[in-house]
Order: C-alpha cells, then structure tokens, then sequence
C-alpha cells in the first residue's frame, strides 16, 4: 500500500500549559497527513477529489491513538501515512508520529467514501471507492 511521509512543526498553540501537545491535535495531524496522502495518490486536493468523484467526503467512523512519547513545543515530528485496509465503500488508515527515529504515538482512522443518498439527497450512503482510487492507494 502507498506511505505518504508528512512533516509537522509542532506550535504553540497545539499545546497545553505545559508546552505539550494536547492530545486532540494530533488527530488533526493525522487528518492533514490522510489529505496529504490523497494528494499524492490522486494528484488533487481534497475540494478537487470531492469534485471529481462527485462525493461529499470522507467521514471518519472509528478513530483510536496510542500515546508513547510526548511531543512538545517546537519539536519537528514525522508522520508516515498509510492505507492498511480497503474494502467496497470503507478504508482503515495508519499513522505512526515519530520523534527523530522514536515512535511517539501511533494512530488508526476508520473512513467511508461517502455520496448524497440517491433515494434522499438530504441523507448520506457510502459509495463504492471508484477502482482508480484503489488502484492508486495501493500503489
């Protein structure tokens, strides 16, 4: 499956007091490193990729974390990316944080390919991931 390998520079305002990241953000680090990956496997953005293939998003469904080591201010952190599962209309990423060569936290997302209800636009349903898509995240 395709690794996509994301940077981020962990600021200030990521958090607490303390000067260390408050647990939520990195679940916003995962979810720019999942839309970083898309990038590269589609060669859009994620508004292109809604575009193009005509669905509303990519919801998550199941989210989880395992925290090892603490990230704190300042600190540059590796996120190495990648699709451990697809099936019909669902994806299960991974997401290992590193600290230098240290793993720090790592991260599964549970998402679903998701398009208006055919039978009721006001409702969503999750659509069968298109081949090229698959194609392309598994690399």
């Amino acid at each position: 499956m395709l690794t996509n390998v994301h940077l981020v520079t962990v600021d200030w305002g990521h958090c607490d007091p303390a000067g260390v990241v408050y647990f939520p953000n990195y679940f916003n680090y995962f979810d720019s490193s999942t839309n970083a990956l898309f990038l590269r496997a589609l060669g859009c953005n994620k508004y292109e990729m809604l575009k193009r293939y005509g669905i509303v998003g990519i919801p998550l469904v199941d989210v989880g974390a395992r925290f090892i080591v603490p990230s704190t201010f300042g600190d540059v952190v590796t996120i190495e990316s990648s699709v451990a599962e697809i099936r019909r209309s669902s994806f299960r990423m991974l997401h290992r944080l590193l600290r230098g060569d240290t793993l720090a936290v790592e991260g599964t997302e549970t998402r679903v390919w998701v398009g208006r209800d055919p039978a009721d636009p006001d409702r969503l349903k999750g659509m069968p991931i298109p081949a090229d898509v698959v194609a392309k995240l598994k690399g």
